[in-house]
C-alpha cells in the first residue's frame, strides 16, 4: 500500500444496530475497489472484518476493526464497529479516532434502539455523518418509511440526496441528486435519469442547491440572486455544511448486490472531513494545561493508542491514531502516560486480521505495530521534549458483575495476569478482588460481554474460569450495649492454658473497630490485650451472624483473670475471640448492606415499568423527570436487588433504557431478608463441610 499525505486520508466509522449491515458494507467496499476478488459472507465466516473465531461462531461483530479502502487516490480508513449494546466501549474508541461517520439504517427496520444509542455518541463526538437506508432489495424495504424514522428522533436536517430506482425485490439501482445521475447495479459510471424519476430528482436538487448555498456567503448570495449554482459550487457548499453537521446527508443501498457504491465512496471522498479539517483534538500538555493538535507533519509528534490485542501466536498488537507528526518504521518513541521509552520494528497498516508493511505513517492515519512491552490502550506517543497526553474518551461504568473462579488449581495461578490483559485491551472491562466477600469480581456490560471474555481467557491465554452471580458485600454490627465473660481453661498434663477475659461491647457506627484496656488492678496483664484483640479481629473478618465482617463496634475489656503458669498468648487470644461472640449475640446484631445511588434513564412510555419494577425492589424513589421524550428517574436501591438489573431493564425497554449506580451507604437490612441471608450461609457451610 502507498503512502497517503493527511489530505488524502478519511477516518470513518460504521456505526448501526446489530446486523444493520456494517461488516457487509466494509466487505463490499473492498471488492468493490478490487481489494478482493470474492466477496465474503457472514454466515460463512469469511469476511475480512469479522475474522475472530468468536466473531465467526455468532456471527455478529465483537470488535472493531480497521478497513482501509483505496479509492480515488484517497485512502479512506473504514472502522467497521459492533452493534450490539454489550460492545459499546468499542464502538467509544473507535469514533474517538474517527472525523466522520456513516449510520447504516435498516429499510425494513427503520430506527432501532442501536441507532438511537450510536447517534447519541456521535452528537457527543460531534461528528459529521451520512445517513445509509440499507438492504433496499429486501422485500418491505421501505425508504420513505426508514428516513422518517430516524427524522422524529432527531432534531438534525436530514436531505435526501438519492432515490431508489425500484422498490423491494425490483431494486436495481440508485438516482443520485448531487451528479444527477442514475446508477444500476454496480454500474460506476452513470446512465441519464429515467423520464419517470426526473420531476422528483429536480424537486430533491432544488432543495440540495438551497442547502448548498448555506455552506459560503457567496454561494448564498449567488443562489439570491440566480436562484442556481454550478455543479462545483454544490459539491463546495454542500461538502461545508455537511461538515459542520448542518445537514445530514441519506443515501441507500444494497451492498451485497454492489448497488449504490460508487455514490457513496464518492460522498466519503467529498462531503467528509480529512485529518486537517476534522475538529483539533485535545490534549493535556506537562503542566497540565488542555491544548488542541494540529494535524499536520511539520508538528511534533502526538499518537493516541486507541485498541491493543494480545494473541498467543501473533503477539500484542498497539493499534495507534497520528495526531500530530509522522512515524517511520524501526524507531524508538515516547510513552508519555507511562513516561518509558518503547522500541518497535515494522510499521503496519492493519486490513482485518492482515497487515501491510509501510515506511511511515503520516499525520492523522491510523497504524498498528507489534510487540510493544508497557503500553496499554489509552496511552499517547509524544516527543520527549514536547510531552503531551491525549484526552481519553469517556467510557461508560460496568454495571454487570461475576465472580470468577479457576476450573483447575493450574488456572488459579494465571487468573489475575489473564483479567488484567483482558482489561488493557477492553475500556469496559474492570476487575477487583473483593475482600469482604474473597471473591474475584469481574464487570462489564452485559452477559454477552462476559460471556466473550471469559471465552477469550479460555482461547487466548487457556485459562478455564467459571462464573457465578457475587456474593452482596453485607456487614454485620450491633445495635444496643452488651457485656460477657469467658473463661479458657485447658489442662492436658504439665503446662495447660488458661485465660479469662470480661469485655463489653458497644455501637460505634464512627469507627470500624476501637479495643479499650479499662481493667484496673492488674487483673490481666497489659501485655495479653494484643492477644485479645487478635481474637477479637479474626472472629470480626470470619463474621458471626452470617459469615460477613462486623465493623461499628468498640470493646471494653474491664475484668479477668490469669494464672502465673498456665497463662500465655493464645488462651487469651481464644478467650477474648469467644466472649466477643458471646456479647455480640446480646447486643441486638443486625446485616448491613450496601445501598446504590441509581439514575435510570427509560423512553417516556416506560416509566410506569420501571417504577413498578422498582417497588419490588426495595427501591425508594427520590425524584423523576422528563425531557425530550426520556424519563429519568433516581432512586436508592440495595445492591442485592440490582445485581442483573442490566438484563432486566433491556428486556422492559427493548434496549433502550440504561441505568447508572454508584454506592452510597449502608443500611439495616430488614427482618425478613436477614433470615433468608443467614439460612443461605448455614446451607453453604454444610456443604462445604460436605465437600
Amino acid at each position: 500500500m502507498k503512502e497517503y499525505s493527511t489530505e488524502s486520508i478519511r477516518n470513518v466509522a460504521l456505526v448501526s444496530h446489530s446486523s444493520a449491515g456494517k461488516t457487509m458494507l466494509a466487505e463490499t467496499f473492498l471488492h468493490y475497489t478490487g481489494a478482493i476478488t470474492r466477496l465474503g459472507k457472514i454466515e460463512d465466516g469469511t469476511t475480512v472484518s469479522d475474522f475472530d473465531d468468536e466473531e465467526k461462531r455468532r456471527t455478529i461483530s465483537l470488535y472493531s476493526t480497521v478497513i482501509p479502502v483505496e479509492y480515488k487516490d484517497h485512502k479512506i480508513n473504514v472502522l467497521d464497529t459492533p452493534g450490539y449494546n454489550d460492545f459499546v466501549g468499542d464502538v467509544i474508541s473507535a469514533l474517538s479516532v474517527s472525523d466522520g461517520a456513516v449510520v447504516l439504517v435498516d429499510s425494513v427496520s427503520g430506527r432501532e434502539v442501536g441507532t438511537e444509542i450510536t447517534w447519541k455518541y456521535l452528537d457527543k463526538f460531534n461528528l459529521p455523518r451520512i445517513v445509509i437506508i440499507n438492504k433496499m432489495n429486501r422485500e418491505n424495504s421501505d425508504f420513505k418509511k426508514a428516513m422518517a424514522s430516524l427524522q422524529d428522533y432527531t432534531d438534525k436536517r436530514l436531505i435526501q440526496v438519492q432515490i431508489p430506482w425500484g422498490e423491494k425485490l425490483d431494486y436495481k439501482g440508485v438516482i443520485d441528486i448531487l451528479t444527477m445521475k442514475a446508477y444500476a447495479g454496480a454500474d460506476k459510471n452513470g446512465v441519464e435519469i429515467p423520464a419517470e424519476y426526473k420531476a422528483e430528482a429536480e424537486e430533491l436538487r432544488a432543495q440540495l442547491t438551497e442547502a448548498a448555498a448555506e455552506g459560503e456567503e457567496e454561494l448564498m448570495e449567488k443562489f439570491f440572486e440566480t436562484m442556481e449554482l454550478s455543479d462545483e459550487e454544490i459539491v463546495r457548499g454542500f461538502s461545508k455544511v455537511v461538515k459542520e453537521g448542518g445537514f445530514i446527508p441519506v443515501y441507500c443501498a444494497a451492498p451485497t448486490a454492489e448497488i449504490g457504491i460508487t455514490p457513496v465512496l464518492d460522498a466519503l471522498v467529498n462531503l467528509m472531513p480529512n485529518p486537517a479539517e476534522a475538529a483539533p483534538k485535545a490534549a493535556e500538555n506537562k503542566a497540565g494545561e488542555v491544548v488542541e493538535l494540529e494535524c499536520s507533519d511539520d508538528k511534533p509528534l502526538a499518537a493516541y493508542v486507541w485498541k491493543t490485542t494480545a494473541d498467543p501466536f501473533v503477539g500484542k498488537q498497539t493499534y495507534i491514531r497520528v495526531y500530530s507528526g509522522t512515524m517511520a518504521a524501526d524507531s524508538r518513541i515516547w510513552n508519555s502516560t507511562r513516561e518509558v521509552e518503547e522500541r518497535y520494528g515494522n510499521l503496519y497498516v492493519p486490513c482485518g486480521k492482515d497487515n501491510t508493511s509501510v515506511k511511515t505513517i503520516h499525520a492523522g492515519d491510523i497504524c498498528c505495530v507489534a510487540k510493544l512491552g508497557e503500553t496499554i490502550t489509552g496511552d499517547t506517543f509524544s516527543d520527549k521534549a514536547n510531552p503531551v497526553k491525549v484526552i481519553k474518551p469517556e467510557f461508560p461504568g460496568s454495571l454487570y458483575s461475576v465472580a470468577i473462579f479457576p476450573k483447575t488449581q493450574a488456572d488459579s495461578t494465571k487468573i489475575s495476569p489473564t483479567l488484567t490483559r483482558l482489561c488493557e485491551e477492553d475500556m469496559t472491562l474492570t476487575w477487583h478482588n473483593d475482600m469482604d466477600t474473597n471473591q474475584t469480581i469481574l464487570q462489564g456490560m452485559g452477559d454477552q460481554h462476559i460471556d466473550v471474555a471469559i471465552r477469550r481467557a479460555e482461547t487466548k491465554f487457556q485459562v478455564n474460569l467459571l462464573t457465578e452471580v457475587p456474593r452482596v458485600p453485607y456487614k454485620e454490627t450491633i445495635t444496643k450495649k452488651a457485656e460477657a465473660m469467658y473463661r479458657h481453661k485447658k489442662q492436658t498434663g504439665g503446662s495447660g492454658q488458661f485465660g479469662e477475659v470480661w469485655l463489653r461491647v458497644f455501637p460505634n457506627p464512627d469507627t470500624d473497630f476501637e479495643i479499650k484496656n479499662d481493667i484496673f488492678g492488674g487483673a490481666i496483664s497489659a501485655s495479653y490485650i494484643p492477644a485479645i484483640e487478635k481474637g477479637i479481629r479474626n472472629v470480626m473478618r470470619e463474621g458471626i451472624l452470617a459469615g460477613f465482617p462486623v465493623h461499628g463496634v468498640t470493646v471494653s475489656v474491664y475484668d479477668g483473670k490469669e494464672h502465673p503458669v498456665d497463662s500465655k498468648p493464645i488462651a487469651f487470644e481464644t478467650a477474648g475471640r469467644e466472649a466477643f461472640k458471646l456479647a455480640f449475640k446480646d447486643a441486638g446484631p443486625v446485616l448491613e448492606e450496601p445501598i446504590m445511588n441509581v439514575r435510570i434513564i427509560v423512553p417516556e412510555e416506560n416509566m410506569g415499568d420501571v417504577l413498578g419494577d422498582l417497588n419490588t425492589r426495595r427501591a425508594r424513589v427520590m425524584g423523576m423527570e422528563t425531557e425530550k421524550g426520556e424519563s429519568t428517574v433516581s432512586a436508592t436501591v440495595p445492591l442485592a436487588e440490582m445485581q442483573r438489573y442490566t438484563t432486566t431493564l433491556r428486556s422492559m425497554t427493548a434496549g433502550r433504557g440504561y441505568f447508572e449506580m454508584e454506592f452510597a451507604n449502608y443500611e439495616n437490612v430488614p427482618p425478613h431478608v436477614t433470615q433468608e441471608v443467614i439460612a443461605q450461609h448455614e446451607k453453604d457451610k454444610a456443604a462445604d463441610a460436605n465437600k
